[in-house]
């Protein structure tokens, strides 16, 4: 990506800002590469715009140079062309004193500034290095947001999947006001976390987040957990007791499992909702209570409404808004960043160090079907680090439910070989993109990990291949 380098500053780690000059002089060209090196940058010089087109093609710059009057694709045509593969990059023209009008438009299409031949090398760091600091001081920001998401936000709502776009998209909408909200989705796919998350980005988020699993409890304990008891209430209820109502009171109040709550708690749950009071069990004194609920069930409510176990006018006031978690296997783009986010997390709880993941244990963790959902890879990625003891996460370190299937993927690869010999390597290496991509659910990232080549050069051979 473009911001790498200026995401490892933003960290308070090194690394040079990375410079692209197109020009067809190359003896100017190389000179303003060579006044900008003394100053630590690291440039790389085009003399041509089509070599600059490919130069932005092929790597990762923070910022770009270019003369505004070229042959074959003007200065005008490397902005375009950069704002469209390196959104994050800045752009600065150098022009002629006829060509001032056409560097305004430019400065209208997005570059930084523009500067006049002949150049003031002086003039030039001083452009370059505002830049610089403009790039700084957005990727900083950018940073900044992105811890504070990780912090306080939507941690471990984790994805970059089309699933998962829509369903951060409607946590962002969801969050601020105070509806109910009705979290469904398979066992393990994170309903927990995203009730987290609408909290931690809701005006409640100072006051409490309570959670409750009515799937874990009796009636009677449950009822005494939502609403708490007076002494002597039942057997064992030798002082007063505050529920969990009482608790969250200001906050928000997780129903985990809610289609499993009995339907006696569900009417007192019911009155509660339409009347903001709660009667601890044994007494008959009303409390006021202002919570907000967020309720999650892998149960399909409407059939339970059918069968008889679910109270339909409940639902109705539970599922004001809905948001609907998909099976890890229907994004399974989304497992290389759940990967990289559990193994920085096990790694710093269990102080052991990893350095990478081997490309067999990847194509492992990508064709898993995962039927415990996140929660799974998350404890497998937890077994892994665990037990690792080379800082390579590798087959060896894989448990038993997923080494199986690789060492017979392994076979049966050594076998069709053969069939490979022979064939021209263009018709082999498209062969082997197309297995990767599969295997990572189309995520071009992983894709390129895995092939060990740049992102950009697989865009290039999927764009040459018609992928």
């Amino acid at each position: 990506m473009a911001t790498d380098a200026l995401t490892r500053r933003a960290r308070g780690e090194s690394g040079p800002i990375r410079v692209l000059i197109v020009d067809n002089e190359a003896a100017h060209a190389q000179a303003v590469a060579e006044s900008l090196e003394r100053v630590g940058y690291q440039c790389t010089v085009a003399t041509s715009g089509p070599q600059g087109i490919q130069a932005i093609d092929d790597g990762a710059f923070d910022l770009v140079i270019t003369d505004l009057m070229m042959n074959e694709v003007d200065g005008l045509a490397i902005l375009a062309h950069t704002k469209e593969k390196l959104p994050d990059a800045e752009v600065i023209l150098v022009t002629g004193h006829g060509t001032v009008p056409s560097a305004v438009t430019a400065m209208q299409q997005g570059a930084f500034n523009y500067l006049l031949k002949p150049l003031d090398l002086n003039q030039l760091r001083a452009v370059a290095e505002r830049a610089s600091e403009s790039l700084r001081l957005r990727q900083q920001n950018i940073e900044l947001n992105r811890r504070l998401d990780e912090r306080f936000g939507f941690e471990g709502v984790i994805g970059n999947s089309r699933q998962m776009h829509d369903v951060i998209d409607r946590l962002k909408r969801i969050a601020p006001t105070d509806a109910s909200v009705l979290i469904q989705g398979a066992t393990g796919t994170g309903k927990e976390l995203v009730a987290q998350a609408i909290h931690q980005n809701s005006p409640r988020k100072n006051k409490p987040f309570v959670a409750l699993n009515c799937a874990a409890l009796s009636e009677n304990i449950l009822e005494s957990e939502l609403f708490g008891h007076v002494r002597g209430a039942f057997t064992d209820a030798s002082s007063d007791r505050v529920g969990k109502f009482e608790y969250a009171n200001g906050g928000t109040l997780f129903l985990d499992e809610v289609g499993d709550m009995p339907l006696a708690t569900q009417i007192k749950l019911l009155r509660v909702l339409e009347s903001s009071e709660i009667t601890r069990v044994g007494s008959n004194d009303m409390t006021k209570v202002n919570v907000r609920i967020l309720s999650a069930t892998n149960r399909n409510l409407e059939d339970s409404i059918a069968a008889g176990t679910f109270r339909s006018d409940l639902y109705h006031r539970l599922k004001v808004v809905t948001i609907d978690l998909p099976r890890l296997a229907d994004r399974s783009q989304d497992i290389p960043l759940l990967m990289e986010h559990f193994i920085k997390q096990f790694a710093k709880r269990h102080h052991k160090k990893i350095d990478s993941v081997s490309a067999a244990a990847r194509r492992a963790l990508m064709a898993y079907d995962w039927p415990g959902n996140v929660r799974q890879l998350r404890n497998v990625i937890e077994s892994m680090v665990v037990v690792d003891y080379d800082g390579v996460l590798d087959v060896d370190d894989l448990p038993s439910e997923l080494a199986a299937p690789v060492e017979q993927t392994e076979d049966a690869r050594g076998s069709n070989l053969g069939s490979l010999v022979g064939k021209p390597l263009s018709e082999i290496e498209r062969l082997f993109i197309v297995e990767t991509l599969q295997q990572t659910g189309g995520n071009r990232e992983a894709a390129a990990e895995m092939l060990g080549i740049g992102e950009r050069t697989l865009y290039r051979k999927i764009k040459e291949y018609g992928l």
